[in-house]
């Protein structure tokens, strides 16, 4: 793509992630949203966020990704996680902005599986079909 640098190709659409690691980390945070709480079962439509901004020198390494739905990563923007979830807590009022850090940090930390990700795909042919109902 002429005219591209090497971060804007990294970052267009969902092409910068493979498709078995995007389905393996949202296996891993449990098909929810690290900061609400909002399920594929809830109508949430999952992304995923980086916990220290791709724009501030973060990374697409898996540690530093989880799964939020698109209201909270459009919400979010690149502010700290702590400032963040404070205005989730506040919003949700069903936890707090500590629980949150937590949660997503140990999200965060969580083995992920590759292997069961393509082997899910495999069998229902692609992952936007292995997170169908």
């Amino acid at each position: 793509m002429i005219g591209m640098n090497s971060k804007t190709k990294r970052t267009q659409g969902s092409k910068w992630i493979r498709r078995e690691k995007r389905l393996a980390i949202y296996l891993r945070d449990g098909l929810a949203c690290c900061y609400c709480g909002a399920t594929l079962e809830d109508g949430a439509e999952l992304s995923l966020d980086h916990i220290r901004p791709y724009s501030k020198g973060g990374s697409n390494e898996a540690s530093n990704l989880v799964t939020c739905c698109k209201r909270c990563n459009s919400a979010r923007g690149n502010r700290p996680l702590r400032v963040f979830a404070r205005a989730v807590a506040e919003y949700t009022q069903t936890t707090t902005a500590d629980a949150i850090v937590r949660h997503a940090d140990n999200c965060r930390r969580r083995q992920l599986d590759v292997a069961g990700a393509k082997t899910i795909m495999s069998r229902r042919g692609s992952w936007t079909a292995a997170l169908a109902n």
